[in-house]
């Protein structure tokens, strides 16, 4: 432990491209829009097979790719098309990866919150002559959004920790430190690489955690 508070509180290890604060922010960047994207994905889809079982089946293995396929497994196949397209190392290649880990969890809660939505609380949605569309965005979306934040905080956690990987494909966050620990030897910086990773990981967690509560202030009140 002392190498890793050497590392952290060593003042030019924050500093420049290669710094903490550079790094993760570059970290942080990827993992809230792999996230957003995965989530404005699995919402919606989560929704429709929901409603809609017939394509449950469909639905279900088309977000399971990032349970199916290992992270780095995936990385290795996006990469020579990232190469292909244009769209070059690093941050694109570790996204498409990180937003085909996010969807599964976000997609199940999503999936499970509006099934276990009381058929009394849609019936009386139709009675007040809501159509499905208005039922699901004002009754079955907020009673289902707890369950919702949960997927959200997972895969959040998730995306952070796995996101290491991207230094496998040039990407410069944090993960760069692990993998530069690693290739050199230098466990001050494999290791206080892992500690960033951890901390930013719970941080986050905790932020999501907190906009649930502000979001869903009934589910507090009630408890």
């Amino acid at each position: 432990m002392t190498s890793v508070w050497h590392f952290l509180t060593t003042s030019a290890n924050w500093w420049g491209n290669n710094g903490i604060l550079a790094r993760t922010s570059a970290h942080l960047r990827l993992s809230v829009l792999s996230v957003l994207v995965a989530a404005s994905i699995a919402v919606p889809l989560g929704v429709w097979t929901a409603h809609w079982k017939r394509f449950t089946s469909v639905a279900v293995a088309f977000v399971n790719i990032g349970r199916a396929i290992p992270s780095f497994a995936l990385l290795a196949l996006v990469f020579p098309i990232s190469l292909r397209f244009g769209f070059g190392l690093g941050f694109w290649p570790t996204t498409v990866a990180m937003v085909a880990l996010g969807l599964p969890p976000i997609f199940i809660s999503t999936f499970t919150g509006i099934r276990e939505v009381d058929p009394a609380s849609r019936d009386a949605a139709r009675g007040m002559g809501m159509s499905t569309l208005g039922s699901i965005r004002q009754v079955e979306l907020p009673l289902a959004l707890p369950l919702i934040f949960t997927g959200l905080r997972i895969a959040a956690m998730q995306v952070i920790a796995t996101a290491t990987l991207g230094a496998l494909v040039a990407f410069n966050g944090l993960g760069s430190f692990i993998e530069e620990g690693r290739a050199s030897f230098n466990a001050e910086k494999y290791l206080g690489g892992a500690v960033i990773v951890t901390v930013l990981a719970l941080v986050v967690e905790s932020l999501v955690r907190r906009g649930q509560q502000l979001l869903t202030p009934w589910v507090n009140k009630y408890r």
